[in-house]
């Protein structure tokens, strides 16, 4: 792992002095209780794009790290969670954290569909059962729906960011301000970063805040010099093109320095007040995938393309530098967000929550965690596990079973061609994983 230059240092020593300390200004522009135990949290829900664990720091898959102080601090302050699934593209992963239901009950599959404005959003759901206690927003990218006022149809307050599932450029792009658009050349990590920071400044109730940034999503580029640490790569398409994993790392770390200026820009008390979910949408893409190999990262289901990091820290979370080993799946956000606004919900449609890990680790919801993706072809891939093995169904018909403990790259298929030569332990486990699809999609 690189050593940070001077001024990456300087910048994130800011970060925590700040955050350390009260902001002045910001106590005079808002009045907030003394003692944060007596509102509700803020919740700030942090999603990166194409981030799997191969590119996040706590993960020992991955020999190249990106430099990410902020999210380490998270680590070290909060929970690390070792088994997270998402599904293996955006629009998927999105739909089911906004509406905890899986893709194949909300028809969001795949890259492209639209999210039913019948569904009720993470948000809307909030605001009906806690009396509208939370103000909310959506900041970054969208990726559920083309027209421009999805989001607040959805029932979104206040949403700026762009609708689609990426940017021509990061300094070049459409802003749309709840449906109203106008161009920006502002480098979008940096962008979404001021709007968070206004938006929060403007609260006057508890809030949550869904801050999606499309880093480090293609295309692949440079960032601004004082945002990173990778030193000053070329900046020409062939060298990119030809190198790509550092300039993935210099996207992850400026998504990094973006994070803590949002964090540093809030008083002490409300810091204290806020807790943190940091997770990747998606499995890292095959361009800079490693370990697992091209073939199996973004837009596959195997643990390469769906298996995601997640943190967890701040208010709430009693457990410090902890491992937290339970299957949670992406759609569980939903209801440990609505838990955690005290809804009184810890259960609803596809959604568990997972709030107790903050606190212990004696989380025993799941038995079996699912993902899924429909092919542009035709079909639909799915796959599920338990504790120990991983199971493939592709639409053609194949099948592949993996025990990950020992083989986490999913190196030896425990299926050959013919379906024979599996010992009866892994009969049994590869049995019961069957039979819990066939019971999940009926």
């Amino acid at each position: 792992m690189k050593l940070f230059k001077p001024k990456i240092f300087f910048t994130v020593l800011t970060c925590i002095l700040s955050i350390i300390s009260c902001s002045g200004d910001n106590q005079t522009e808002k009045e907030e209780p003394t003692d944060p135990s007596s509102t509700k949290p803020n919740i700030l829900l942090i999603i990166a794009d194409d981030m799997g664990i191969d590119a996040s720091p706590g993960y020992g898959i991955g020999s190249v790290k990106p430099n990410m102080p902020i999210l380490q601090s998270m680590i070290s302050n909060g929970v690390l969670y070792e088994n997270v699934w998402s599904n293996p593209t955006c629009s998927p992963t999105r739909a089911s954290i906004i509406t905890g239901k899986y893709g194949f009950r909300t028809n969001v599959k795949k890259v492209g569909d639209q999210l039913s404005l019948g569904e009720t959003s993470l948000q809307q759901y909030i605001t009906n059962n806690t009396n509208s206690a939370y103000q909310q927003a959506v900041i970054g990218k969208w990726h559920l729906s083309t027209s421009e006022t999805h989001a607040n149809d959805m029932g979104i307050e206040y949403f700026a960011g762009f609708i689609r599932g990426g940017v021509p450029s990061y300094t070049d792009w459409d802003l749309s301000i709840n449906g109203n658009i106008t161009s920006s050349s502002e480098y979008t990590t940096t962008k979404f970063t001021d709007l968070a920071i206004d938006w929060v400044a403007d609260q006057t109730k508890p809030w949550f805040l869904w801050l999606a940034y499309n880093a480090p999503h293609t295309p692949f580029h440079l960032p601004p010099t004082n945002l990173h640490s990778q030193g000053n790569l070329p900046t020409d398409q062939a060298s990119i093109d030809s190198n790509t994993l550092p300039y993935y790392m210099a996207m992850l770390e400026a998504m990094d320095t973006e994070v803590g200026r949002l964090l540093s820009s809030m008083s002490e008390t409300e810091r204290e007040n806020t807790i943190i979910i940091f997770i990747g949408d998606n499995g890292t893409p095959s361009q800079v995938v490693q370990e697992y190999g091209r073939q199996r990262a973004k837009s596959t289901i195997y643990e390469g393309g769906i298996h995601v990091p997640m943190v967890v820290s701040g208010k709430g979370v009693t457990r410090k530098n902890s491992l937290e080993s339970s299957l949670i799946n992406a759609s569980d956000i939903f209801a440990t967000i609505v838990d955690i606004a005290e809804t009184g919900t810890t259960e609803i449609n596809d959604s568990k929550s997972f709030k107790s890990t903050f606190t212990t680790n004696s989380f025993l919801g799941r038995e079996y965690i699912y993902s899924e993706i429909e092919l542009d072809s035709g079909g639909t891939d799915r796959t599920i596990r338990n504790s120990t093995h991983h199971l493939l169904l592709f639409a053609d018909g194949t099948k592949e079973m993996y025990q990950l403990l020992n083989d986490p790259l999913e190196a030896t298929n425990l299926l050959d061609a013919n379906g024979s030569g599996i010992n009866s332990s892994d009969e049994i486990i590869k049995n019961q994983l069957e039979t819990a699809l066939v019971t999940l999609n009926n």
